[in-house]
């Protein structure tokens, strides 16, 4: 049997690149890198614009003062700081059909951004003793700050009232005021009467509250 040896032939070298050629290739390949290079560059530069917006919010003002004389007022702001309303002082007492009178004017604040819708009610609790023997209404008097008797004036609580209730809802307006000043006052006349069957030397005590809301 006879024995054969093969042979691996080692692979043909390369053939030898012109040393011109060479030259020319590396400068293409660099050219070609700086074209990519230049473009990304260019997407990476891009234009910028901004708008801001702001804005300030100021919360507004609102109170209610109450005067018993029409020209000095301050707060009452609950029952046990209620204003005592100046009636007509009978020495001897009331007797049936005698009217006692009293002023009281309620108005916004100079600070005050909103007009008042003002609701009148008997708070509970506050109106105490021989109520049954007084009747009682309230009246608009506009500006005018007179109140007896004899005032007239349109009747937010009408004439023989029970006094320490008042009926449905009552409300009136109050206008802000303008150029910083305060608004314009609501006169109110409160007029009481002694029934013509009393209790003798009884007494009775009533409370109203004035609530103001923002219109």
């Amino acid at each position: 049997m006879t024995l054969s040896t093969a042979t691996t032939s080692a692979p043909a070298p390369a053939p030898a690149i012109p040393r011109g050629s060479r030259g020319r290739r590396v400068k293409a390949l660099l050219a070609g890198g700086l074209v990519l290079g230049v473009g990304a560059a260019m997407t990476l530069a891009a234009w910028n614009d901004s708008e801001f917006a702001t804005g300030t919010f100021t919360t507004g003002a609102f109170d209610m003062v109450g005067s018993t004389d029409g020209t000095t007022f301050s707060d009452h702001a609950t029952l046990g700081t209620a204003a005592t309303l100046p009636f007509t002082v009978y020495t001897a007492g009331m007797t049936p059909g005698d009217v006692s009178a009293a002023p009281f004017a309620v108005r916004l604040t100079a600070p005050s951004t909103a007009p008042a819708s003002v609701t009148i009610s008997a708070p509970a609790g506050a109106n105490t003793g021989a109520l049954s023997n007084f009747t009682y209404t309230v009246l608009d008097t506009g500006t005018t700050a007179t109140c007896t008797a004899a005032t007239t004036g349109t009747a937010l609580i009408p004439a023989a009232t029970a006094l320490g209730t008042v009926p449905g809802s009552t409300t009136f307006t109050l206008p802000i005021g303008t150029g910083g000043a305060a608004g314009t006052a609501t006169h109110l006349c409160f007029k009481v009467t002694a029934n013509a069957v009393m209790t003798q030397s009884a007494s009775a005590t009533a409370t109203w509250q004035f609530l103001a809301t923002s219109q």
